[in-house]
């Protein structure tokens, strides 16, 4: 864990060097991400190629891109494993090198050893209070995908059942779709 003396401002955060470690900006500190394991580098990847096949035209699906948002009145910047940003809510000609300056309408976490589903339960609900629309926490062990939502309870999809949402018009996956096509 980066620790200053004083906690870190969201510009101190921004302009920390890229290194071979990605942080995440907590209640003014810099924590390290999960190493991620094999299942869940395959998970990512797997994710990524369906969402890219149908999100081509639609917005940008992007992997470990920091974004900015707010956390309990505090500035925080998570770092999902993939995130869905319409072009409706960033334009397509967006072209800084920076953080994602918008809640995305999509986050994806993978769950990693070491992490229980408790904590990216509560995570998610941080993601959905600032204003992320769904997130999706992947379990490798459950095989499982559960969608949380802001107005409703989470919902769990395991084996073939159909993921349909209507936020995201015409993606249709399944947990053994992606698992599969982990090869996991």
């Amino acid at each position: 864990m980066l620790q200053a003396k004083n906690k870190l401002t969201l510009d101190e955060f921004l302009a920390l060097p890229e290194g071979d470690v990605t942080y995440e900006l907590i209640d003014g500190e810099a924590i390290a991400k999960m190493s991620p394991k094999f299942f869940h580098s395959r998970l990512t990847k797997a994710l990524l190629r369906l969402l890219e096949n149908w999100g081509q035209d639609k917005g940008e699906v992007a992997v470990e891109w920091a974004v900015v948002l707010t956390r309990q009145g505090k500035s925080w910047v998570p770092t999902p494993e993939i995130l869905f940003i319409s072009h409706q809510k960033l334009a397509p000609d967006w072209m800084e090198n920076e953080a994602c300056p918008v809640p995305p309408e999509l986050v994806i976490e993978i769950i990693s050893p070491g992490q229980s589903f408790g904590q990216l339960a509560s995570k998610a609900r941080d993601y959905l209070d600032a204003g992320v629309l769904r997130v999706w926490v992947v379990d490798s062990q459950a095989r499982s995908i559960t969608v949380f939502y802001p107005d409703a309870p989470p919902q769990t999809y395991m084996g073939d059942t159909l993921l349909i949402d209507s936020l995201f018009d015409g993606l249709e996956i399944t947990a053994e779709q992606v698992f599969r096509l982990a090869r996991i």
